[in-house]
């Protein structure tokens, strides 16, 4: 087999640019002639481009229509450890390995997007859709024996011991479940959300696709809810610390029953919120809305039941969501801005909670128009107004609005990552360099400053410390690496300011 070298890899870059980023998608120039507003921003491009990553973060046989060239087939025997199909889904960030978990999150979250702004998007909802799809046919895989939910493939130490291509994988593609005897409630209860969540994108367009989603979820979130446990337990040594639930499982029991709710009203998953919500946490503390802690979006989602479907049952949920806005205002004592105003959570990929928690404040903006009420924190009345200029300057921030003028969504504006943690993206694509690169040889590659050959378009990153720096630097993942559940709620962020401006 061919050797790999970093020198190589140099004298391949100029023919990987060209051959590797002839990427297929419409992107017309934006007229604002007649809107009153002048954006600092192209929101449609980058909401173009947040949904065009998903494309590069696929697994499994690529369709004639992949729009991301520089990708090919892989995974393609996937789930034949264990004698299933689970060939499909998405590689989680920048690695080799499909975590069920976080996919499910990601599902649920372009779903969300889609049916709080899928009406905004235009050309844009197509392909929001696609990227939904994609996920769930695989969930729908995953979730096709009754008692058995397959929550992983790939041993993701073995893939970290290895910089390799998707197209290349030979580490060991092993497949992990978990059943009555190995429970992982958090992990059911997320893929009976996404489930739930994506029937409501697809009850119209597809409604034959829709029906099997929710009786799919209707029996995933049966199985959660009997066989009570985390799967951070039974299954420590393969998803720790990788994926490891840290919050417990009693948010996404509320999540997933939240959705069930939404998709079904069945009076049912009402009476199972009622009676269970603050054993599962409806009123404790936490403003972090993420892949692990579902609390807040459990609380604005049951909160548009009451706001806008006028839903006196779960009034209660109003004021946990009020609570969660007080908790993250500039100046509050339980929420870090950095000097330059990003939202601060932690160091490790810090961005999701930015995407996260700026769709939250616009879709609970849009349910507190709609009923004509506002937030309340101590002596500060806080409009739906307000609330939409957050957002917004956290997702101008993200866009290049910031002290390194830096865009961190990868292909977006002048100045952009170039080194980002992603191994597909930094190795050479399959058209200028067919033969093989093997697990260890790529590593030259990922400790080299050179710039990354395949742009993965769309990609958003971890994101600056704390102190607004940036080192653009690939082997720093909590920084560099992308993510597909940072992407999902930014697509209806950015759906929502795209059409605010005119752009759409």
């Amino acid at each position: 087999m061919a050797s790999f070298t970093l020198g190589l890899l140099l004298s391949c870059i100029f023919t990987t640019l060209l051959l590797c980023n002839a990427t297929h998608y419409h992107n017309p120039v934006q007229r604002h002639r007649h809107h009153p507003r002048v954006a600092s921003h192209n929101y449609k491009d980058a909401l173009t481009k947040s949904i065009l990553f998903f494309e590069g973060q696929r697994s499994g046989k690529l369709p004639p229509n992949q729009r991301l060239n520089w990708r090919r087939d892989s995974g393609l025997s996937d789930g034949s450890a264990a004698h299933v199909d689970l060939v499909g889904g998405y590689y989680d960030a920048g690695d080799n390995v499909k975590f069920g978990f976080p996919m499910a999150f990601t599902t649920t979250m372009l779903s969300w997007s889609v049916i709080e702004f899928g009406g905004l998007m235009k050309g844009e909802l197509q392909n929001a859709k696609e990227a939904i799809r994609w996920a769930t046919d695989y969930l729908l895989k995953a979730t096709a024996h009754p008692g058995t939910i397959y929550v992983q493939v790939g041993n993701a130490i073995s893939d970290h011991a290895c910089w390799e291509r998707p197209e290349d994988m030979d580490t060991p593609r092993s497949v992990y479940k978990i059943d009555a005897n190995t429970p992982g409630s958090e992990v059911a209860g997320e893929t009976a959300a996404a489930l739930a969540a994506a029937s409501l994108v697809f009850r119209r367009s597809d409604p034959v696709y829709s029906k099997l989603l929710v009786r799919r979820a209707m029996r995933v979130f049966e199985f959660a809810d009997k066989h009570r446990g985390a799967y951070s337990n039974g299954l420590r040594k393969v998803v720790c610390p990788f994926y490891c639930d840290y919050s417990g499982y009693q948010d996404e029991l509320l999540w997933g029953a939240a959705w069930l709710h939404k998709a079904t009203k069945n009076p049912s998953y009402l009476g199972y919120i009622q009676s269970n919500g603050q054993i599962l946490g409806a009123a404790q503390f936490d403003n972090t809305f993420g892949w692990d802690n579902k609390h807040v979006g459990a609380r604005i989602l049951l909160s548009k039941a009451f706001l806008v479907q006028k839903l006196p049952a779960l009034h209660e949920y109003k004021g946990h969501s009020d609570n969660f806005i007080c908790s993250i205002l500039p100046g509050s004592s339980s929420t870090q801005y950095t000097p330059g105003g990003l939202l601060f959570k932690m160091n490790d990929s810090n961005m999701q909670y930015v995407t996260s928690t700026s769709f939250m404040i616009l879709a609970y903006a849009k349910y507190l128009t709609s009923s004509r009420q506002v937030v309340n924190c101590g002596g500060t009345t806080v409009t739906p107004k307000k609330l939409k200029a957050m957002a917004k300057r956290q997702v101008d921030y993200l866009l290049g609005d910031n002290p390194q003028k830096m865009s961190y969504m990868v292909g977006y504006g002048p100045r952009y990552p170039q080194r980002i943690h992603h191994r597909g993206s930094s190795l050479p694509c399959i058209a200028s360099h067919p033969a093989k690169i093997q697990c260890s040889a790529g590593f030259s590659v990922m400790k080299s400053q050179s710039p990354n050959p395949n742009i993965l378009v769309g990609a958003v990153i971890g994101g600056p410390d704390q102190n607004d720096r940036f080192p653009d630097d690939r082997s720093d993942y909590e920084q560099s690496e992308p993510a597909t559940y940072i992407n999902a709620p930014l697509v209806g962020a950015l759906a929502y300011l795209a059409h605010s401006f005119g752009q759409l």
